[in-house]
């Protein structure tokens, strides 16, 4: 109030009138603190006095009004810090400045951020600060004088002002509860693992709430017992109670509470606590028990439901997350890890490996015994054996199913050894009433004497796997350093020849097969050649049987045919129409389903005749499984396409063998040649591969012809055909036609 004003200005307030009463009124009413906080903040003590008199006793929405007293701007700051929940300020605009009561407008909006706080401007001097300018330029609620505020007037005003604090509040509650809830959905969601969600669950409901941490998450089937229930996670008073069956938890109401929320499969709401109750798949519950001290408000409900709902697709991901954990990590068949598992494990053990061994057991004729009994008896016979190593082992080593029949160990190497390995299939395993007896081969790996890491460590044991194979059947082999190196050298071969093929390193050389009694050029050999980035060749006995093992021979197969094919093709445009070409077949290409569709595609593209093409097949391959080679062989015979029997004399042929088979021509192995003048063995071999080629009306052909001596020694034996450096050397496809051309004459 401004020095100017008198009480007696305004003595026809009602307001004013009770000034004399207001330390008696206050001492009958108690002076509360609990109500609705208002801030007067007057340089007069009159109107405190006055205003706090003229509210003694009223209510507003069923509150009394607690009041508190500044008696300047500064001071107002301070109380304000103090109670930042104050719900109305009575301002004064004239206090220690005339724009005292403005400034503190500014800093309660602009500087403390009390956007609910309703402010009501009082001044006694009406034309000092113009209503409407004010109103439009400070963010206040109301702006009366002194004069108007009768008892009733100001009831009034502080009746709206206080509703709309408490609505504005509200809002502003559930904005922050909704603000908070997201917060917690985005941080609950890093979260894997159902205890750990549950666990953060329960925080993230008190915080909402604003309660102490406590409260249990509890994991139950829907049709069980609920006194069955597994207490998932719990904190605050009732961490004890974490990994508990519910029935071995205290009783008590807010247990009870629980169990009548499990018992109903609904939420349930109390005085005590409430319970969260969430449907997780078919099968599965999850409930959350609150405590609480008193029932919650409608805001709090709302709330409540509304993260429920948060909560219930939360606990849904996570669940969904751990089966893909668990059939992503875990053998379902077996119970037992898997192979991503198994090398996590490795990538574990590697920190301490001292004195750690992993082995890889692969069951011997497993395959047979599936073909035998059926699939589902080689399932129970995983199963066994399985029991077995979890019997005989113990539970300081870890085991995984790495593959179909192959299982991984991994522990101290006085238990996985070759001789405990042993030891587990030396009695039989019972498969459904049935006594077997079986074997296993094993590869290990002493994890000291590895440089590998994780998946790397597998192949080690990998290797040394297939080393013990190789070796006999049952047994075990450790890995050395000299294993890995070659294997490795291998898949970098590999790697390399992958590279080389698509990047066109890869090209088809071509060896002239001549006549050996009169020179005439007859055919060529098409030989693949590598050539790598820096330009150095690699020899194909190094590179075939690598391309052959893993796959890549059949489409690097289909580009020698074809690029051959092509080049006869210009050899007999330019006039050389007598001339064929042979081509190397390998068992994986002769196996391929598709083979004979791309012969007969790569002849009908080129138009070739199939008589002017030669497949060679090696001896082991052609005596494999005579009758199925022997179909292959009738298909390629039909397509006018003849067949020579590669590196014969190497292999084990009988001649009633070779007899079924429709070939036309037989190759000499170049050993046997370069030896035929020196080895009376090798003379033999050739002399008996010639006299068997004419008895059975084929071609014989010899390979690796060197010298003059060596041609006359097999012209003199009955060959018909040669090939060798004496003649040529394999030479690229732009000099053929030359050397066509001077050879031909």
């Amino acid at each position: 109030m401004s020095p100017s004003t008198s009480m007696t200005d305004v003595d026809t307030d009602d307001l004013l009138e009770l000034v004399d009463d207001v330390e008696e009124a206050q001492a009958e009413t108690g002076n509360a603190n609990w109500g609705w906080p208002v801030l007067i903040v007057d340089d007069d003590d009159d109107v405190h006095k006055a205003t706090e008199l003229a509210m003694q006793g009223l209510r507003i929405e069923g509150q009394a009004l607690n009041f508190l007293h500044a008696y300047s701007a500064a001071e107002a700051r301070q109380v304000l810090d103090r109670s930042p929940g104050v719900a109305v300020v009575l301002l004064d605009v004239v206090m220690e400045s005339e724009d005292a009561g403005l400034q503190l407008v500014h800093q309660i909006r602009e500087v403390l951020q009390m956007r609910a706080v309703r402010i009501v401007l009082r001044t006694g001097q009406p034309g000092y600060a113009p209503e409407i300018e004010t109103v439009r330029t400070y963010d206040i609620n109301d702006y009366k004088t002194k004069s108007e505020l009768t008892r009733t007037r100001l009831y009034t005003v502080l009746t709206a002002a206080i509703r709309s604090f408490r609505q504005i509040s509200a809002i502003r509650s559930h904005q922050q509860g909704l603000e908070q809830i997201i917060d917690a959905s985005v941080e609950l969601s890093r979260q894997r693992g159902l205890q750990a969600y549950g666990e953060g669950a329960l925080q993230h409901l008190c915080a909402l709430l604003g309660l102490p941490p406590a409260g249990l998450v509890c994991q139950h089937l829907q049709n069980g017992d609920p006194l069955q229930a597994t207490v998932l996670a719990a904190c605050g008073v009732d961490s004890a109670s974490k990994g508990k069956n519910l029935g071995r938890v205290p009783p008590g109401p807010q247990r009870e509470l629980l169990l009548n929320s499990l018992q109903l499969g609904a939420a349930q709401y109390s005085s005590v606590g409430c319970c969260l109750h969430f449907k997780i798949g078919n099968e599965r519950c999850i409930s959350i028990l609150l405590p609480l001290t008193q029932a919650l408000d409608t805001t709090q409900q709302q709330l409540l439901r509304a993260f429920g709902s948060q909560l219930q697709v939360g606990f849904e991901n996570v669940t969904l997350y751990g089966q893909l954990l668990e059939q992503a990590y875990s053998d379902p068949l077996l119970r037992m890890p898997n192979r991503s598992r198994f090398i996590e494990l490795l990538e574990q053990n590697l920190r301490t490996p001292d004195g750690i061994t992993l082995a890889l057991i692969d069951l011997d004729d497993f395959a047979d015994i599936n073909d035998a009994f059926g699939h589902r008896f080689g399932d129970q016979v995983l199963q066994a054996v399985a029991r077995r190593m979890g019997e005989q082992l113990g539970l300081s080593t870890a085991m995984a199913r790495i593959g179909a029949d192959t299982f991984g160990l991994l522990g101290p190497d006085e238990i996985v050894n070759a001789e405990c390995i042993h030891q587990l299939f030396e009695d039989p395993l019972t498969v459904d009433g049935e006594r077997l007896k079986m074997s296993a081969t094993a590869g290990l790996v002493r994890l000291t004497q590895s440089r590998a890491l994780g998946s790397e460590l597998l192949l080690d044991a990998q290797i040394a796997l297939k080393r013990a194979k190789q070796s006999n059947r049952g047994a075990s082999q450790y890995f050395s350093s000299e294993m890995g190196a070659d294997a490795r050298e291998r898949f970098n071969l590999l790697k390399g020849l992958r590279a080389g093929f698509e990047e066109k390193r890869l090209f088809v050389a071509y060896q002239p097969q001549i006549c050996l009694a009169t020179g005439r050029p007859l055919a060529f050999e098409a030989l693949l050649r590598w050539r790598t980035e820096e330009g150095k060749f690699v020899p194909p006995d190094q590179f075939i049987p690598i391309a052959e093992q893993s796959g890549l021979i059949v489409p690097i197969g289909e580009f020698v045919l074809r690029t051959a094919l092509q080049q006869l093709r210009r050899l007999h445009d330019q006039g050389h129409t007598e001339i064929r070409m042979a081509v190397n077949i390998s068992l994986a290409q002769f196996r391929h389903a598709g083979f004979m569709d791309q012969l007969h595609k790569a002849l009908a593209d080129t138009g070739i005749a199939g008589q002017s093409l030669e497949l060679e097949i090696t001896e082991s391959m052609a005596m494999e499984d005579v009758s199925v080679v022997q179909d292959v062989l009738e298909a390629i015979h039909a397509t006018g396409v003849s067949v020579a029997i590669d590196d014969f004399g190497t292999g084990f042929s009988s001649l009633s063998q070779l007899r079924r088979l429709s070939v036309e021509r037989l190759k000499i192995d170049r050993a046997f040649v370069q030896e035929a003048q020196n080895s009376a063995a090798s003379a033999t071999i050739a002399q008996m591969v010639v006299n068997l080629g004419c008895s059975l009306g084929l071609r014989v052909v010899a390979e690796g012809i060197e010298t003059e001596a060596q041609r006359q020694h097999l012209l003199a034996l009955g060959c018909h055909e040669g090939q060798g450096w004496l003649f040529a050397k394999a030479m690229p496809a732009n000099e053929m036609h030359d050397w066509l051309v001077q050879h031909s004459a």
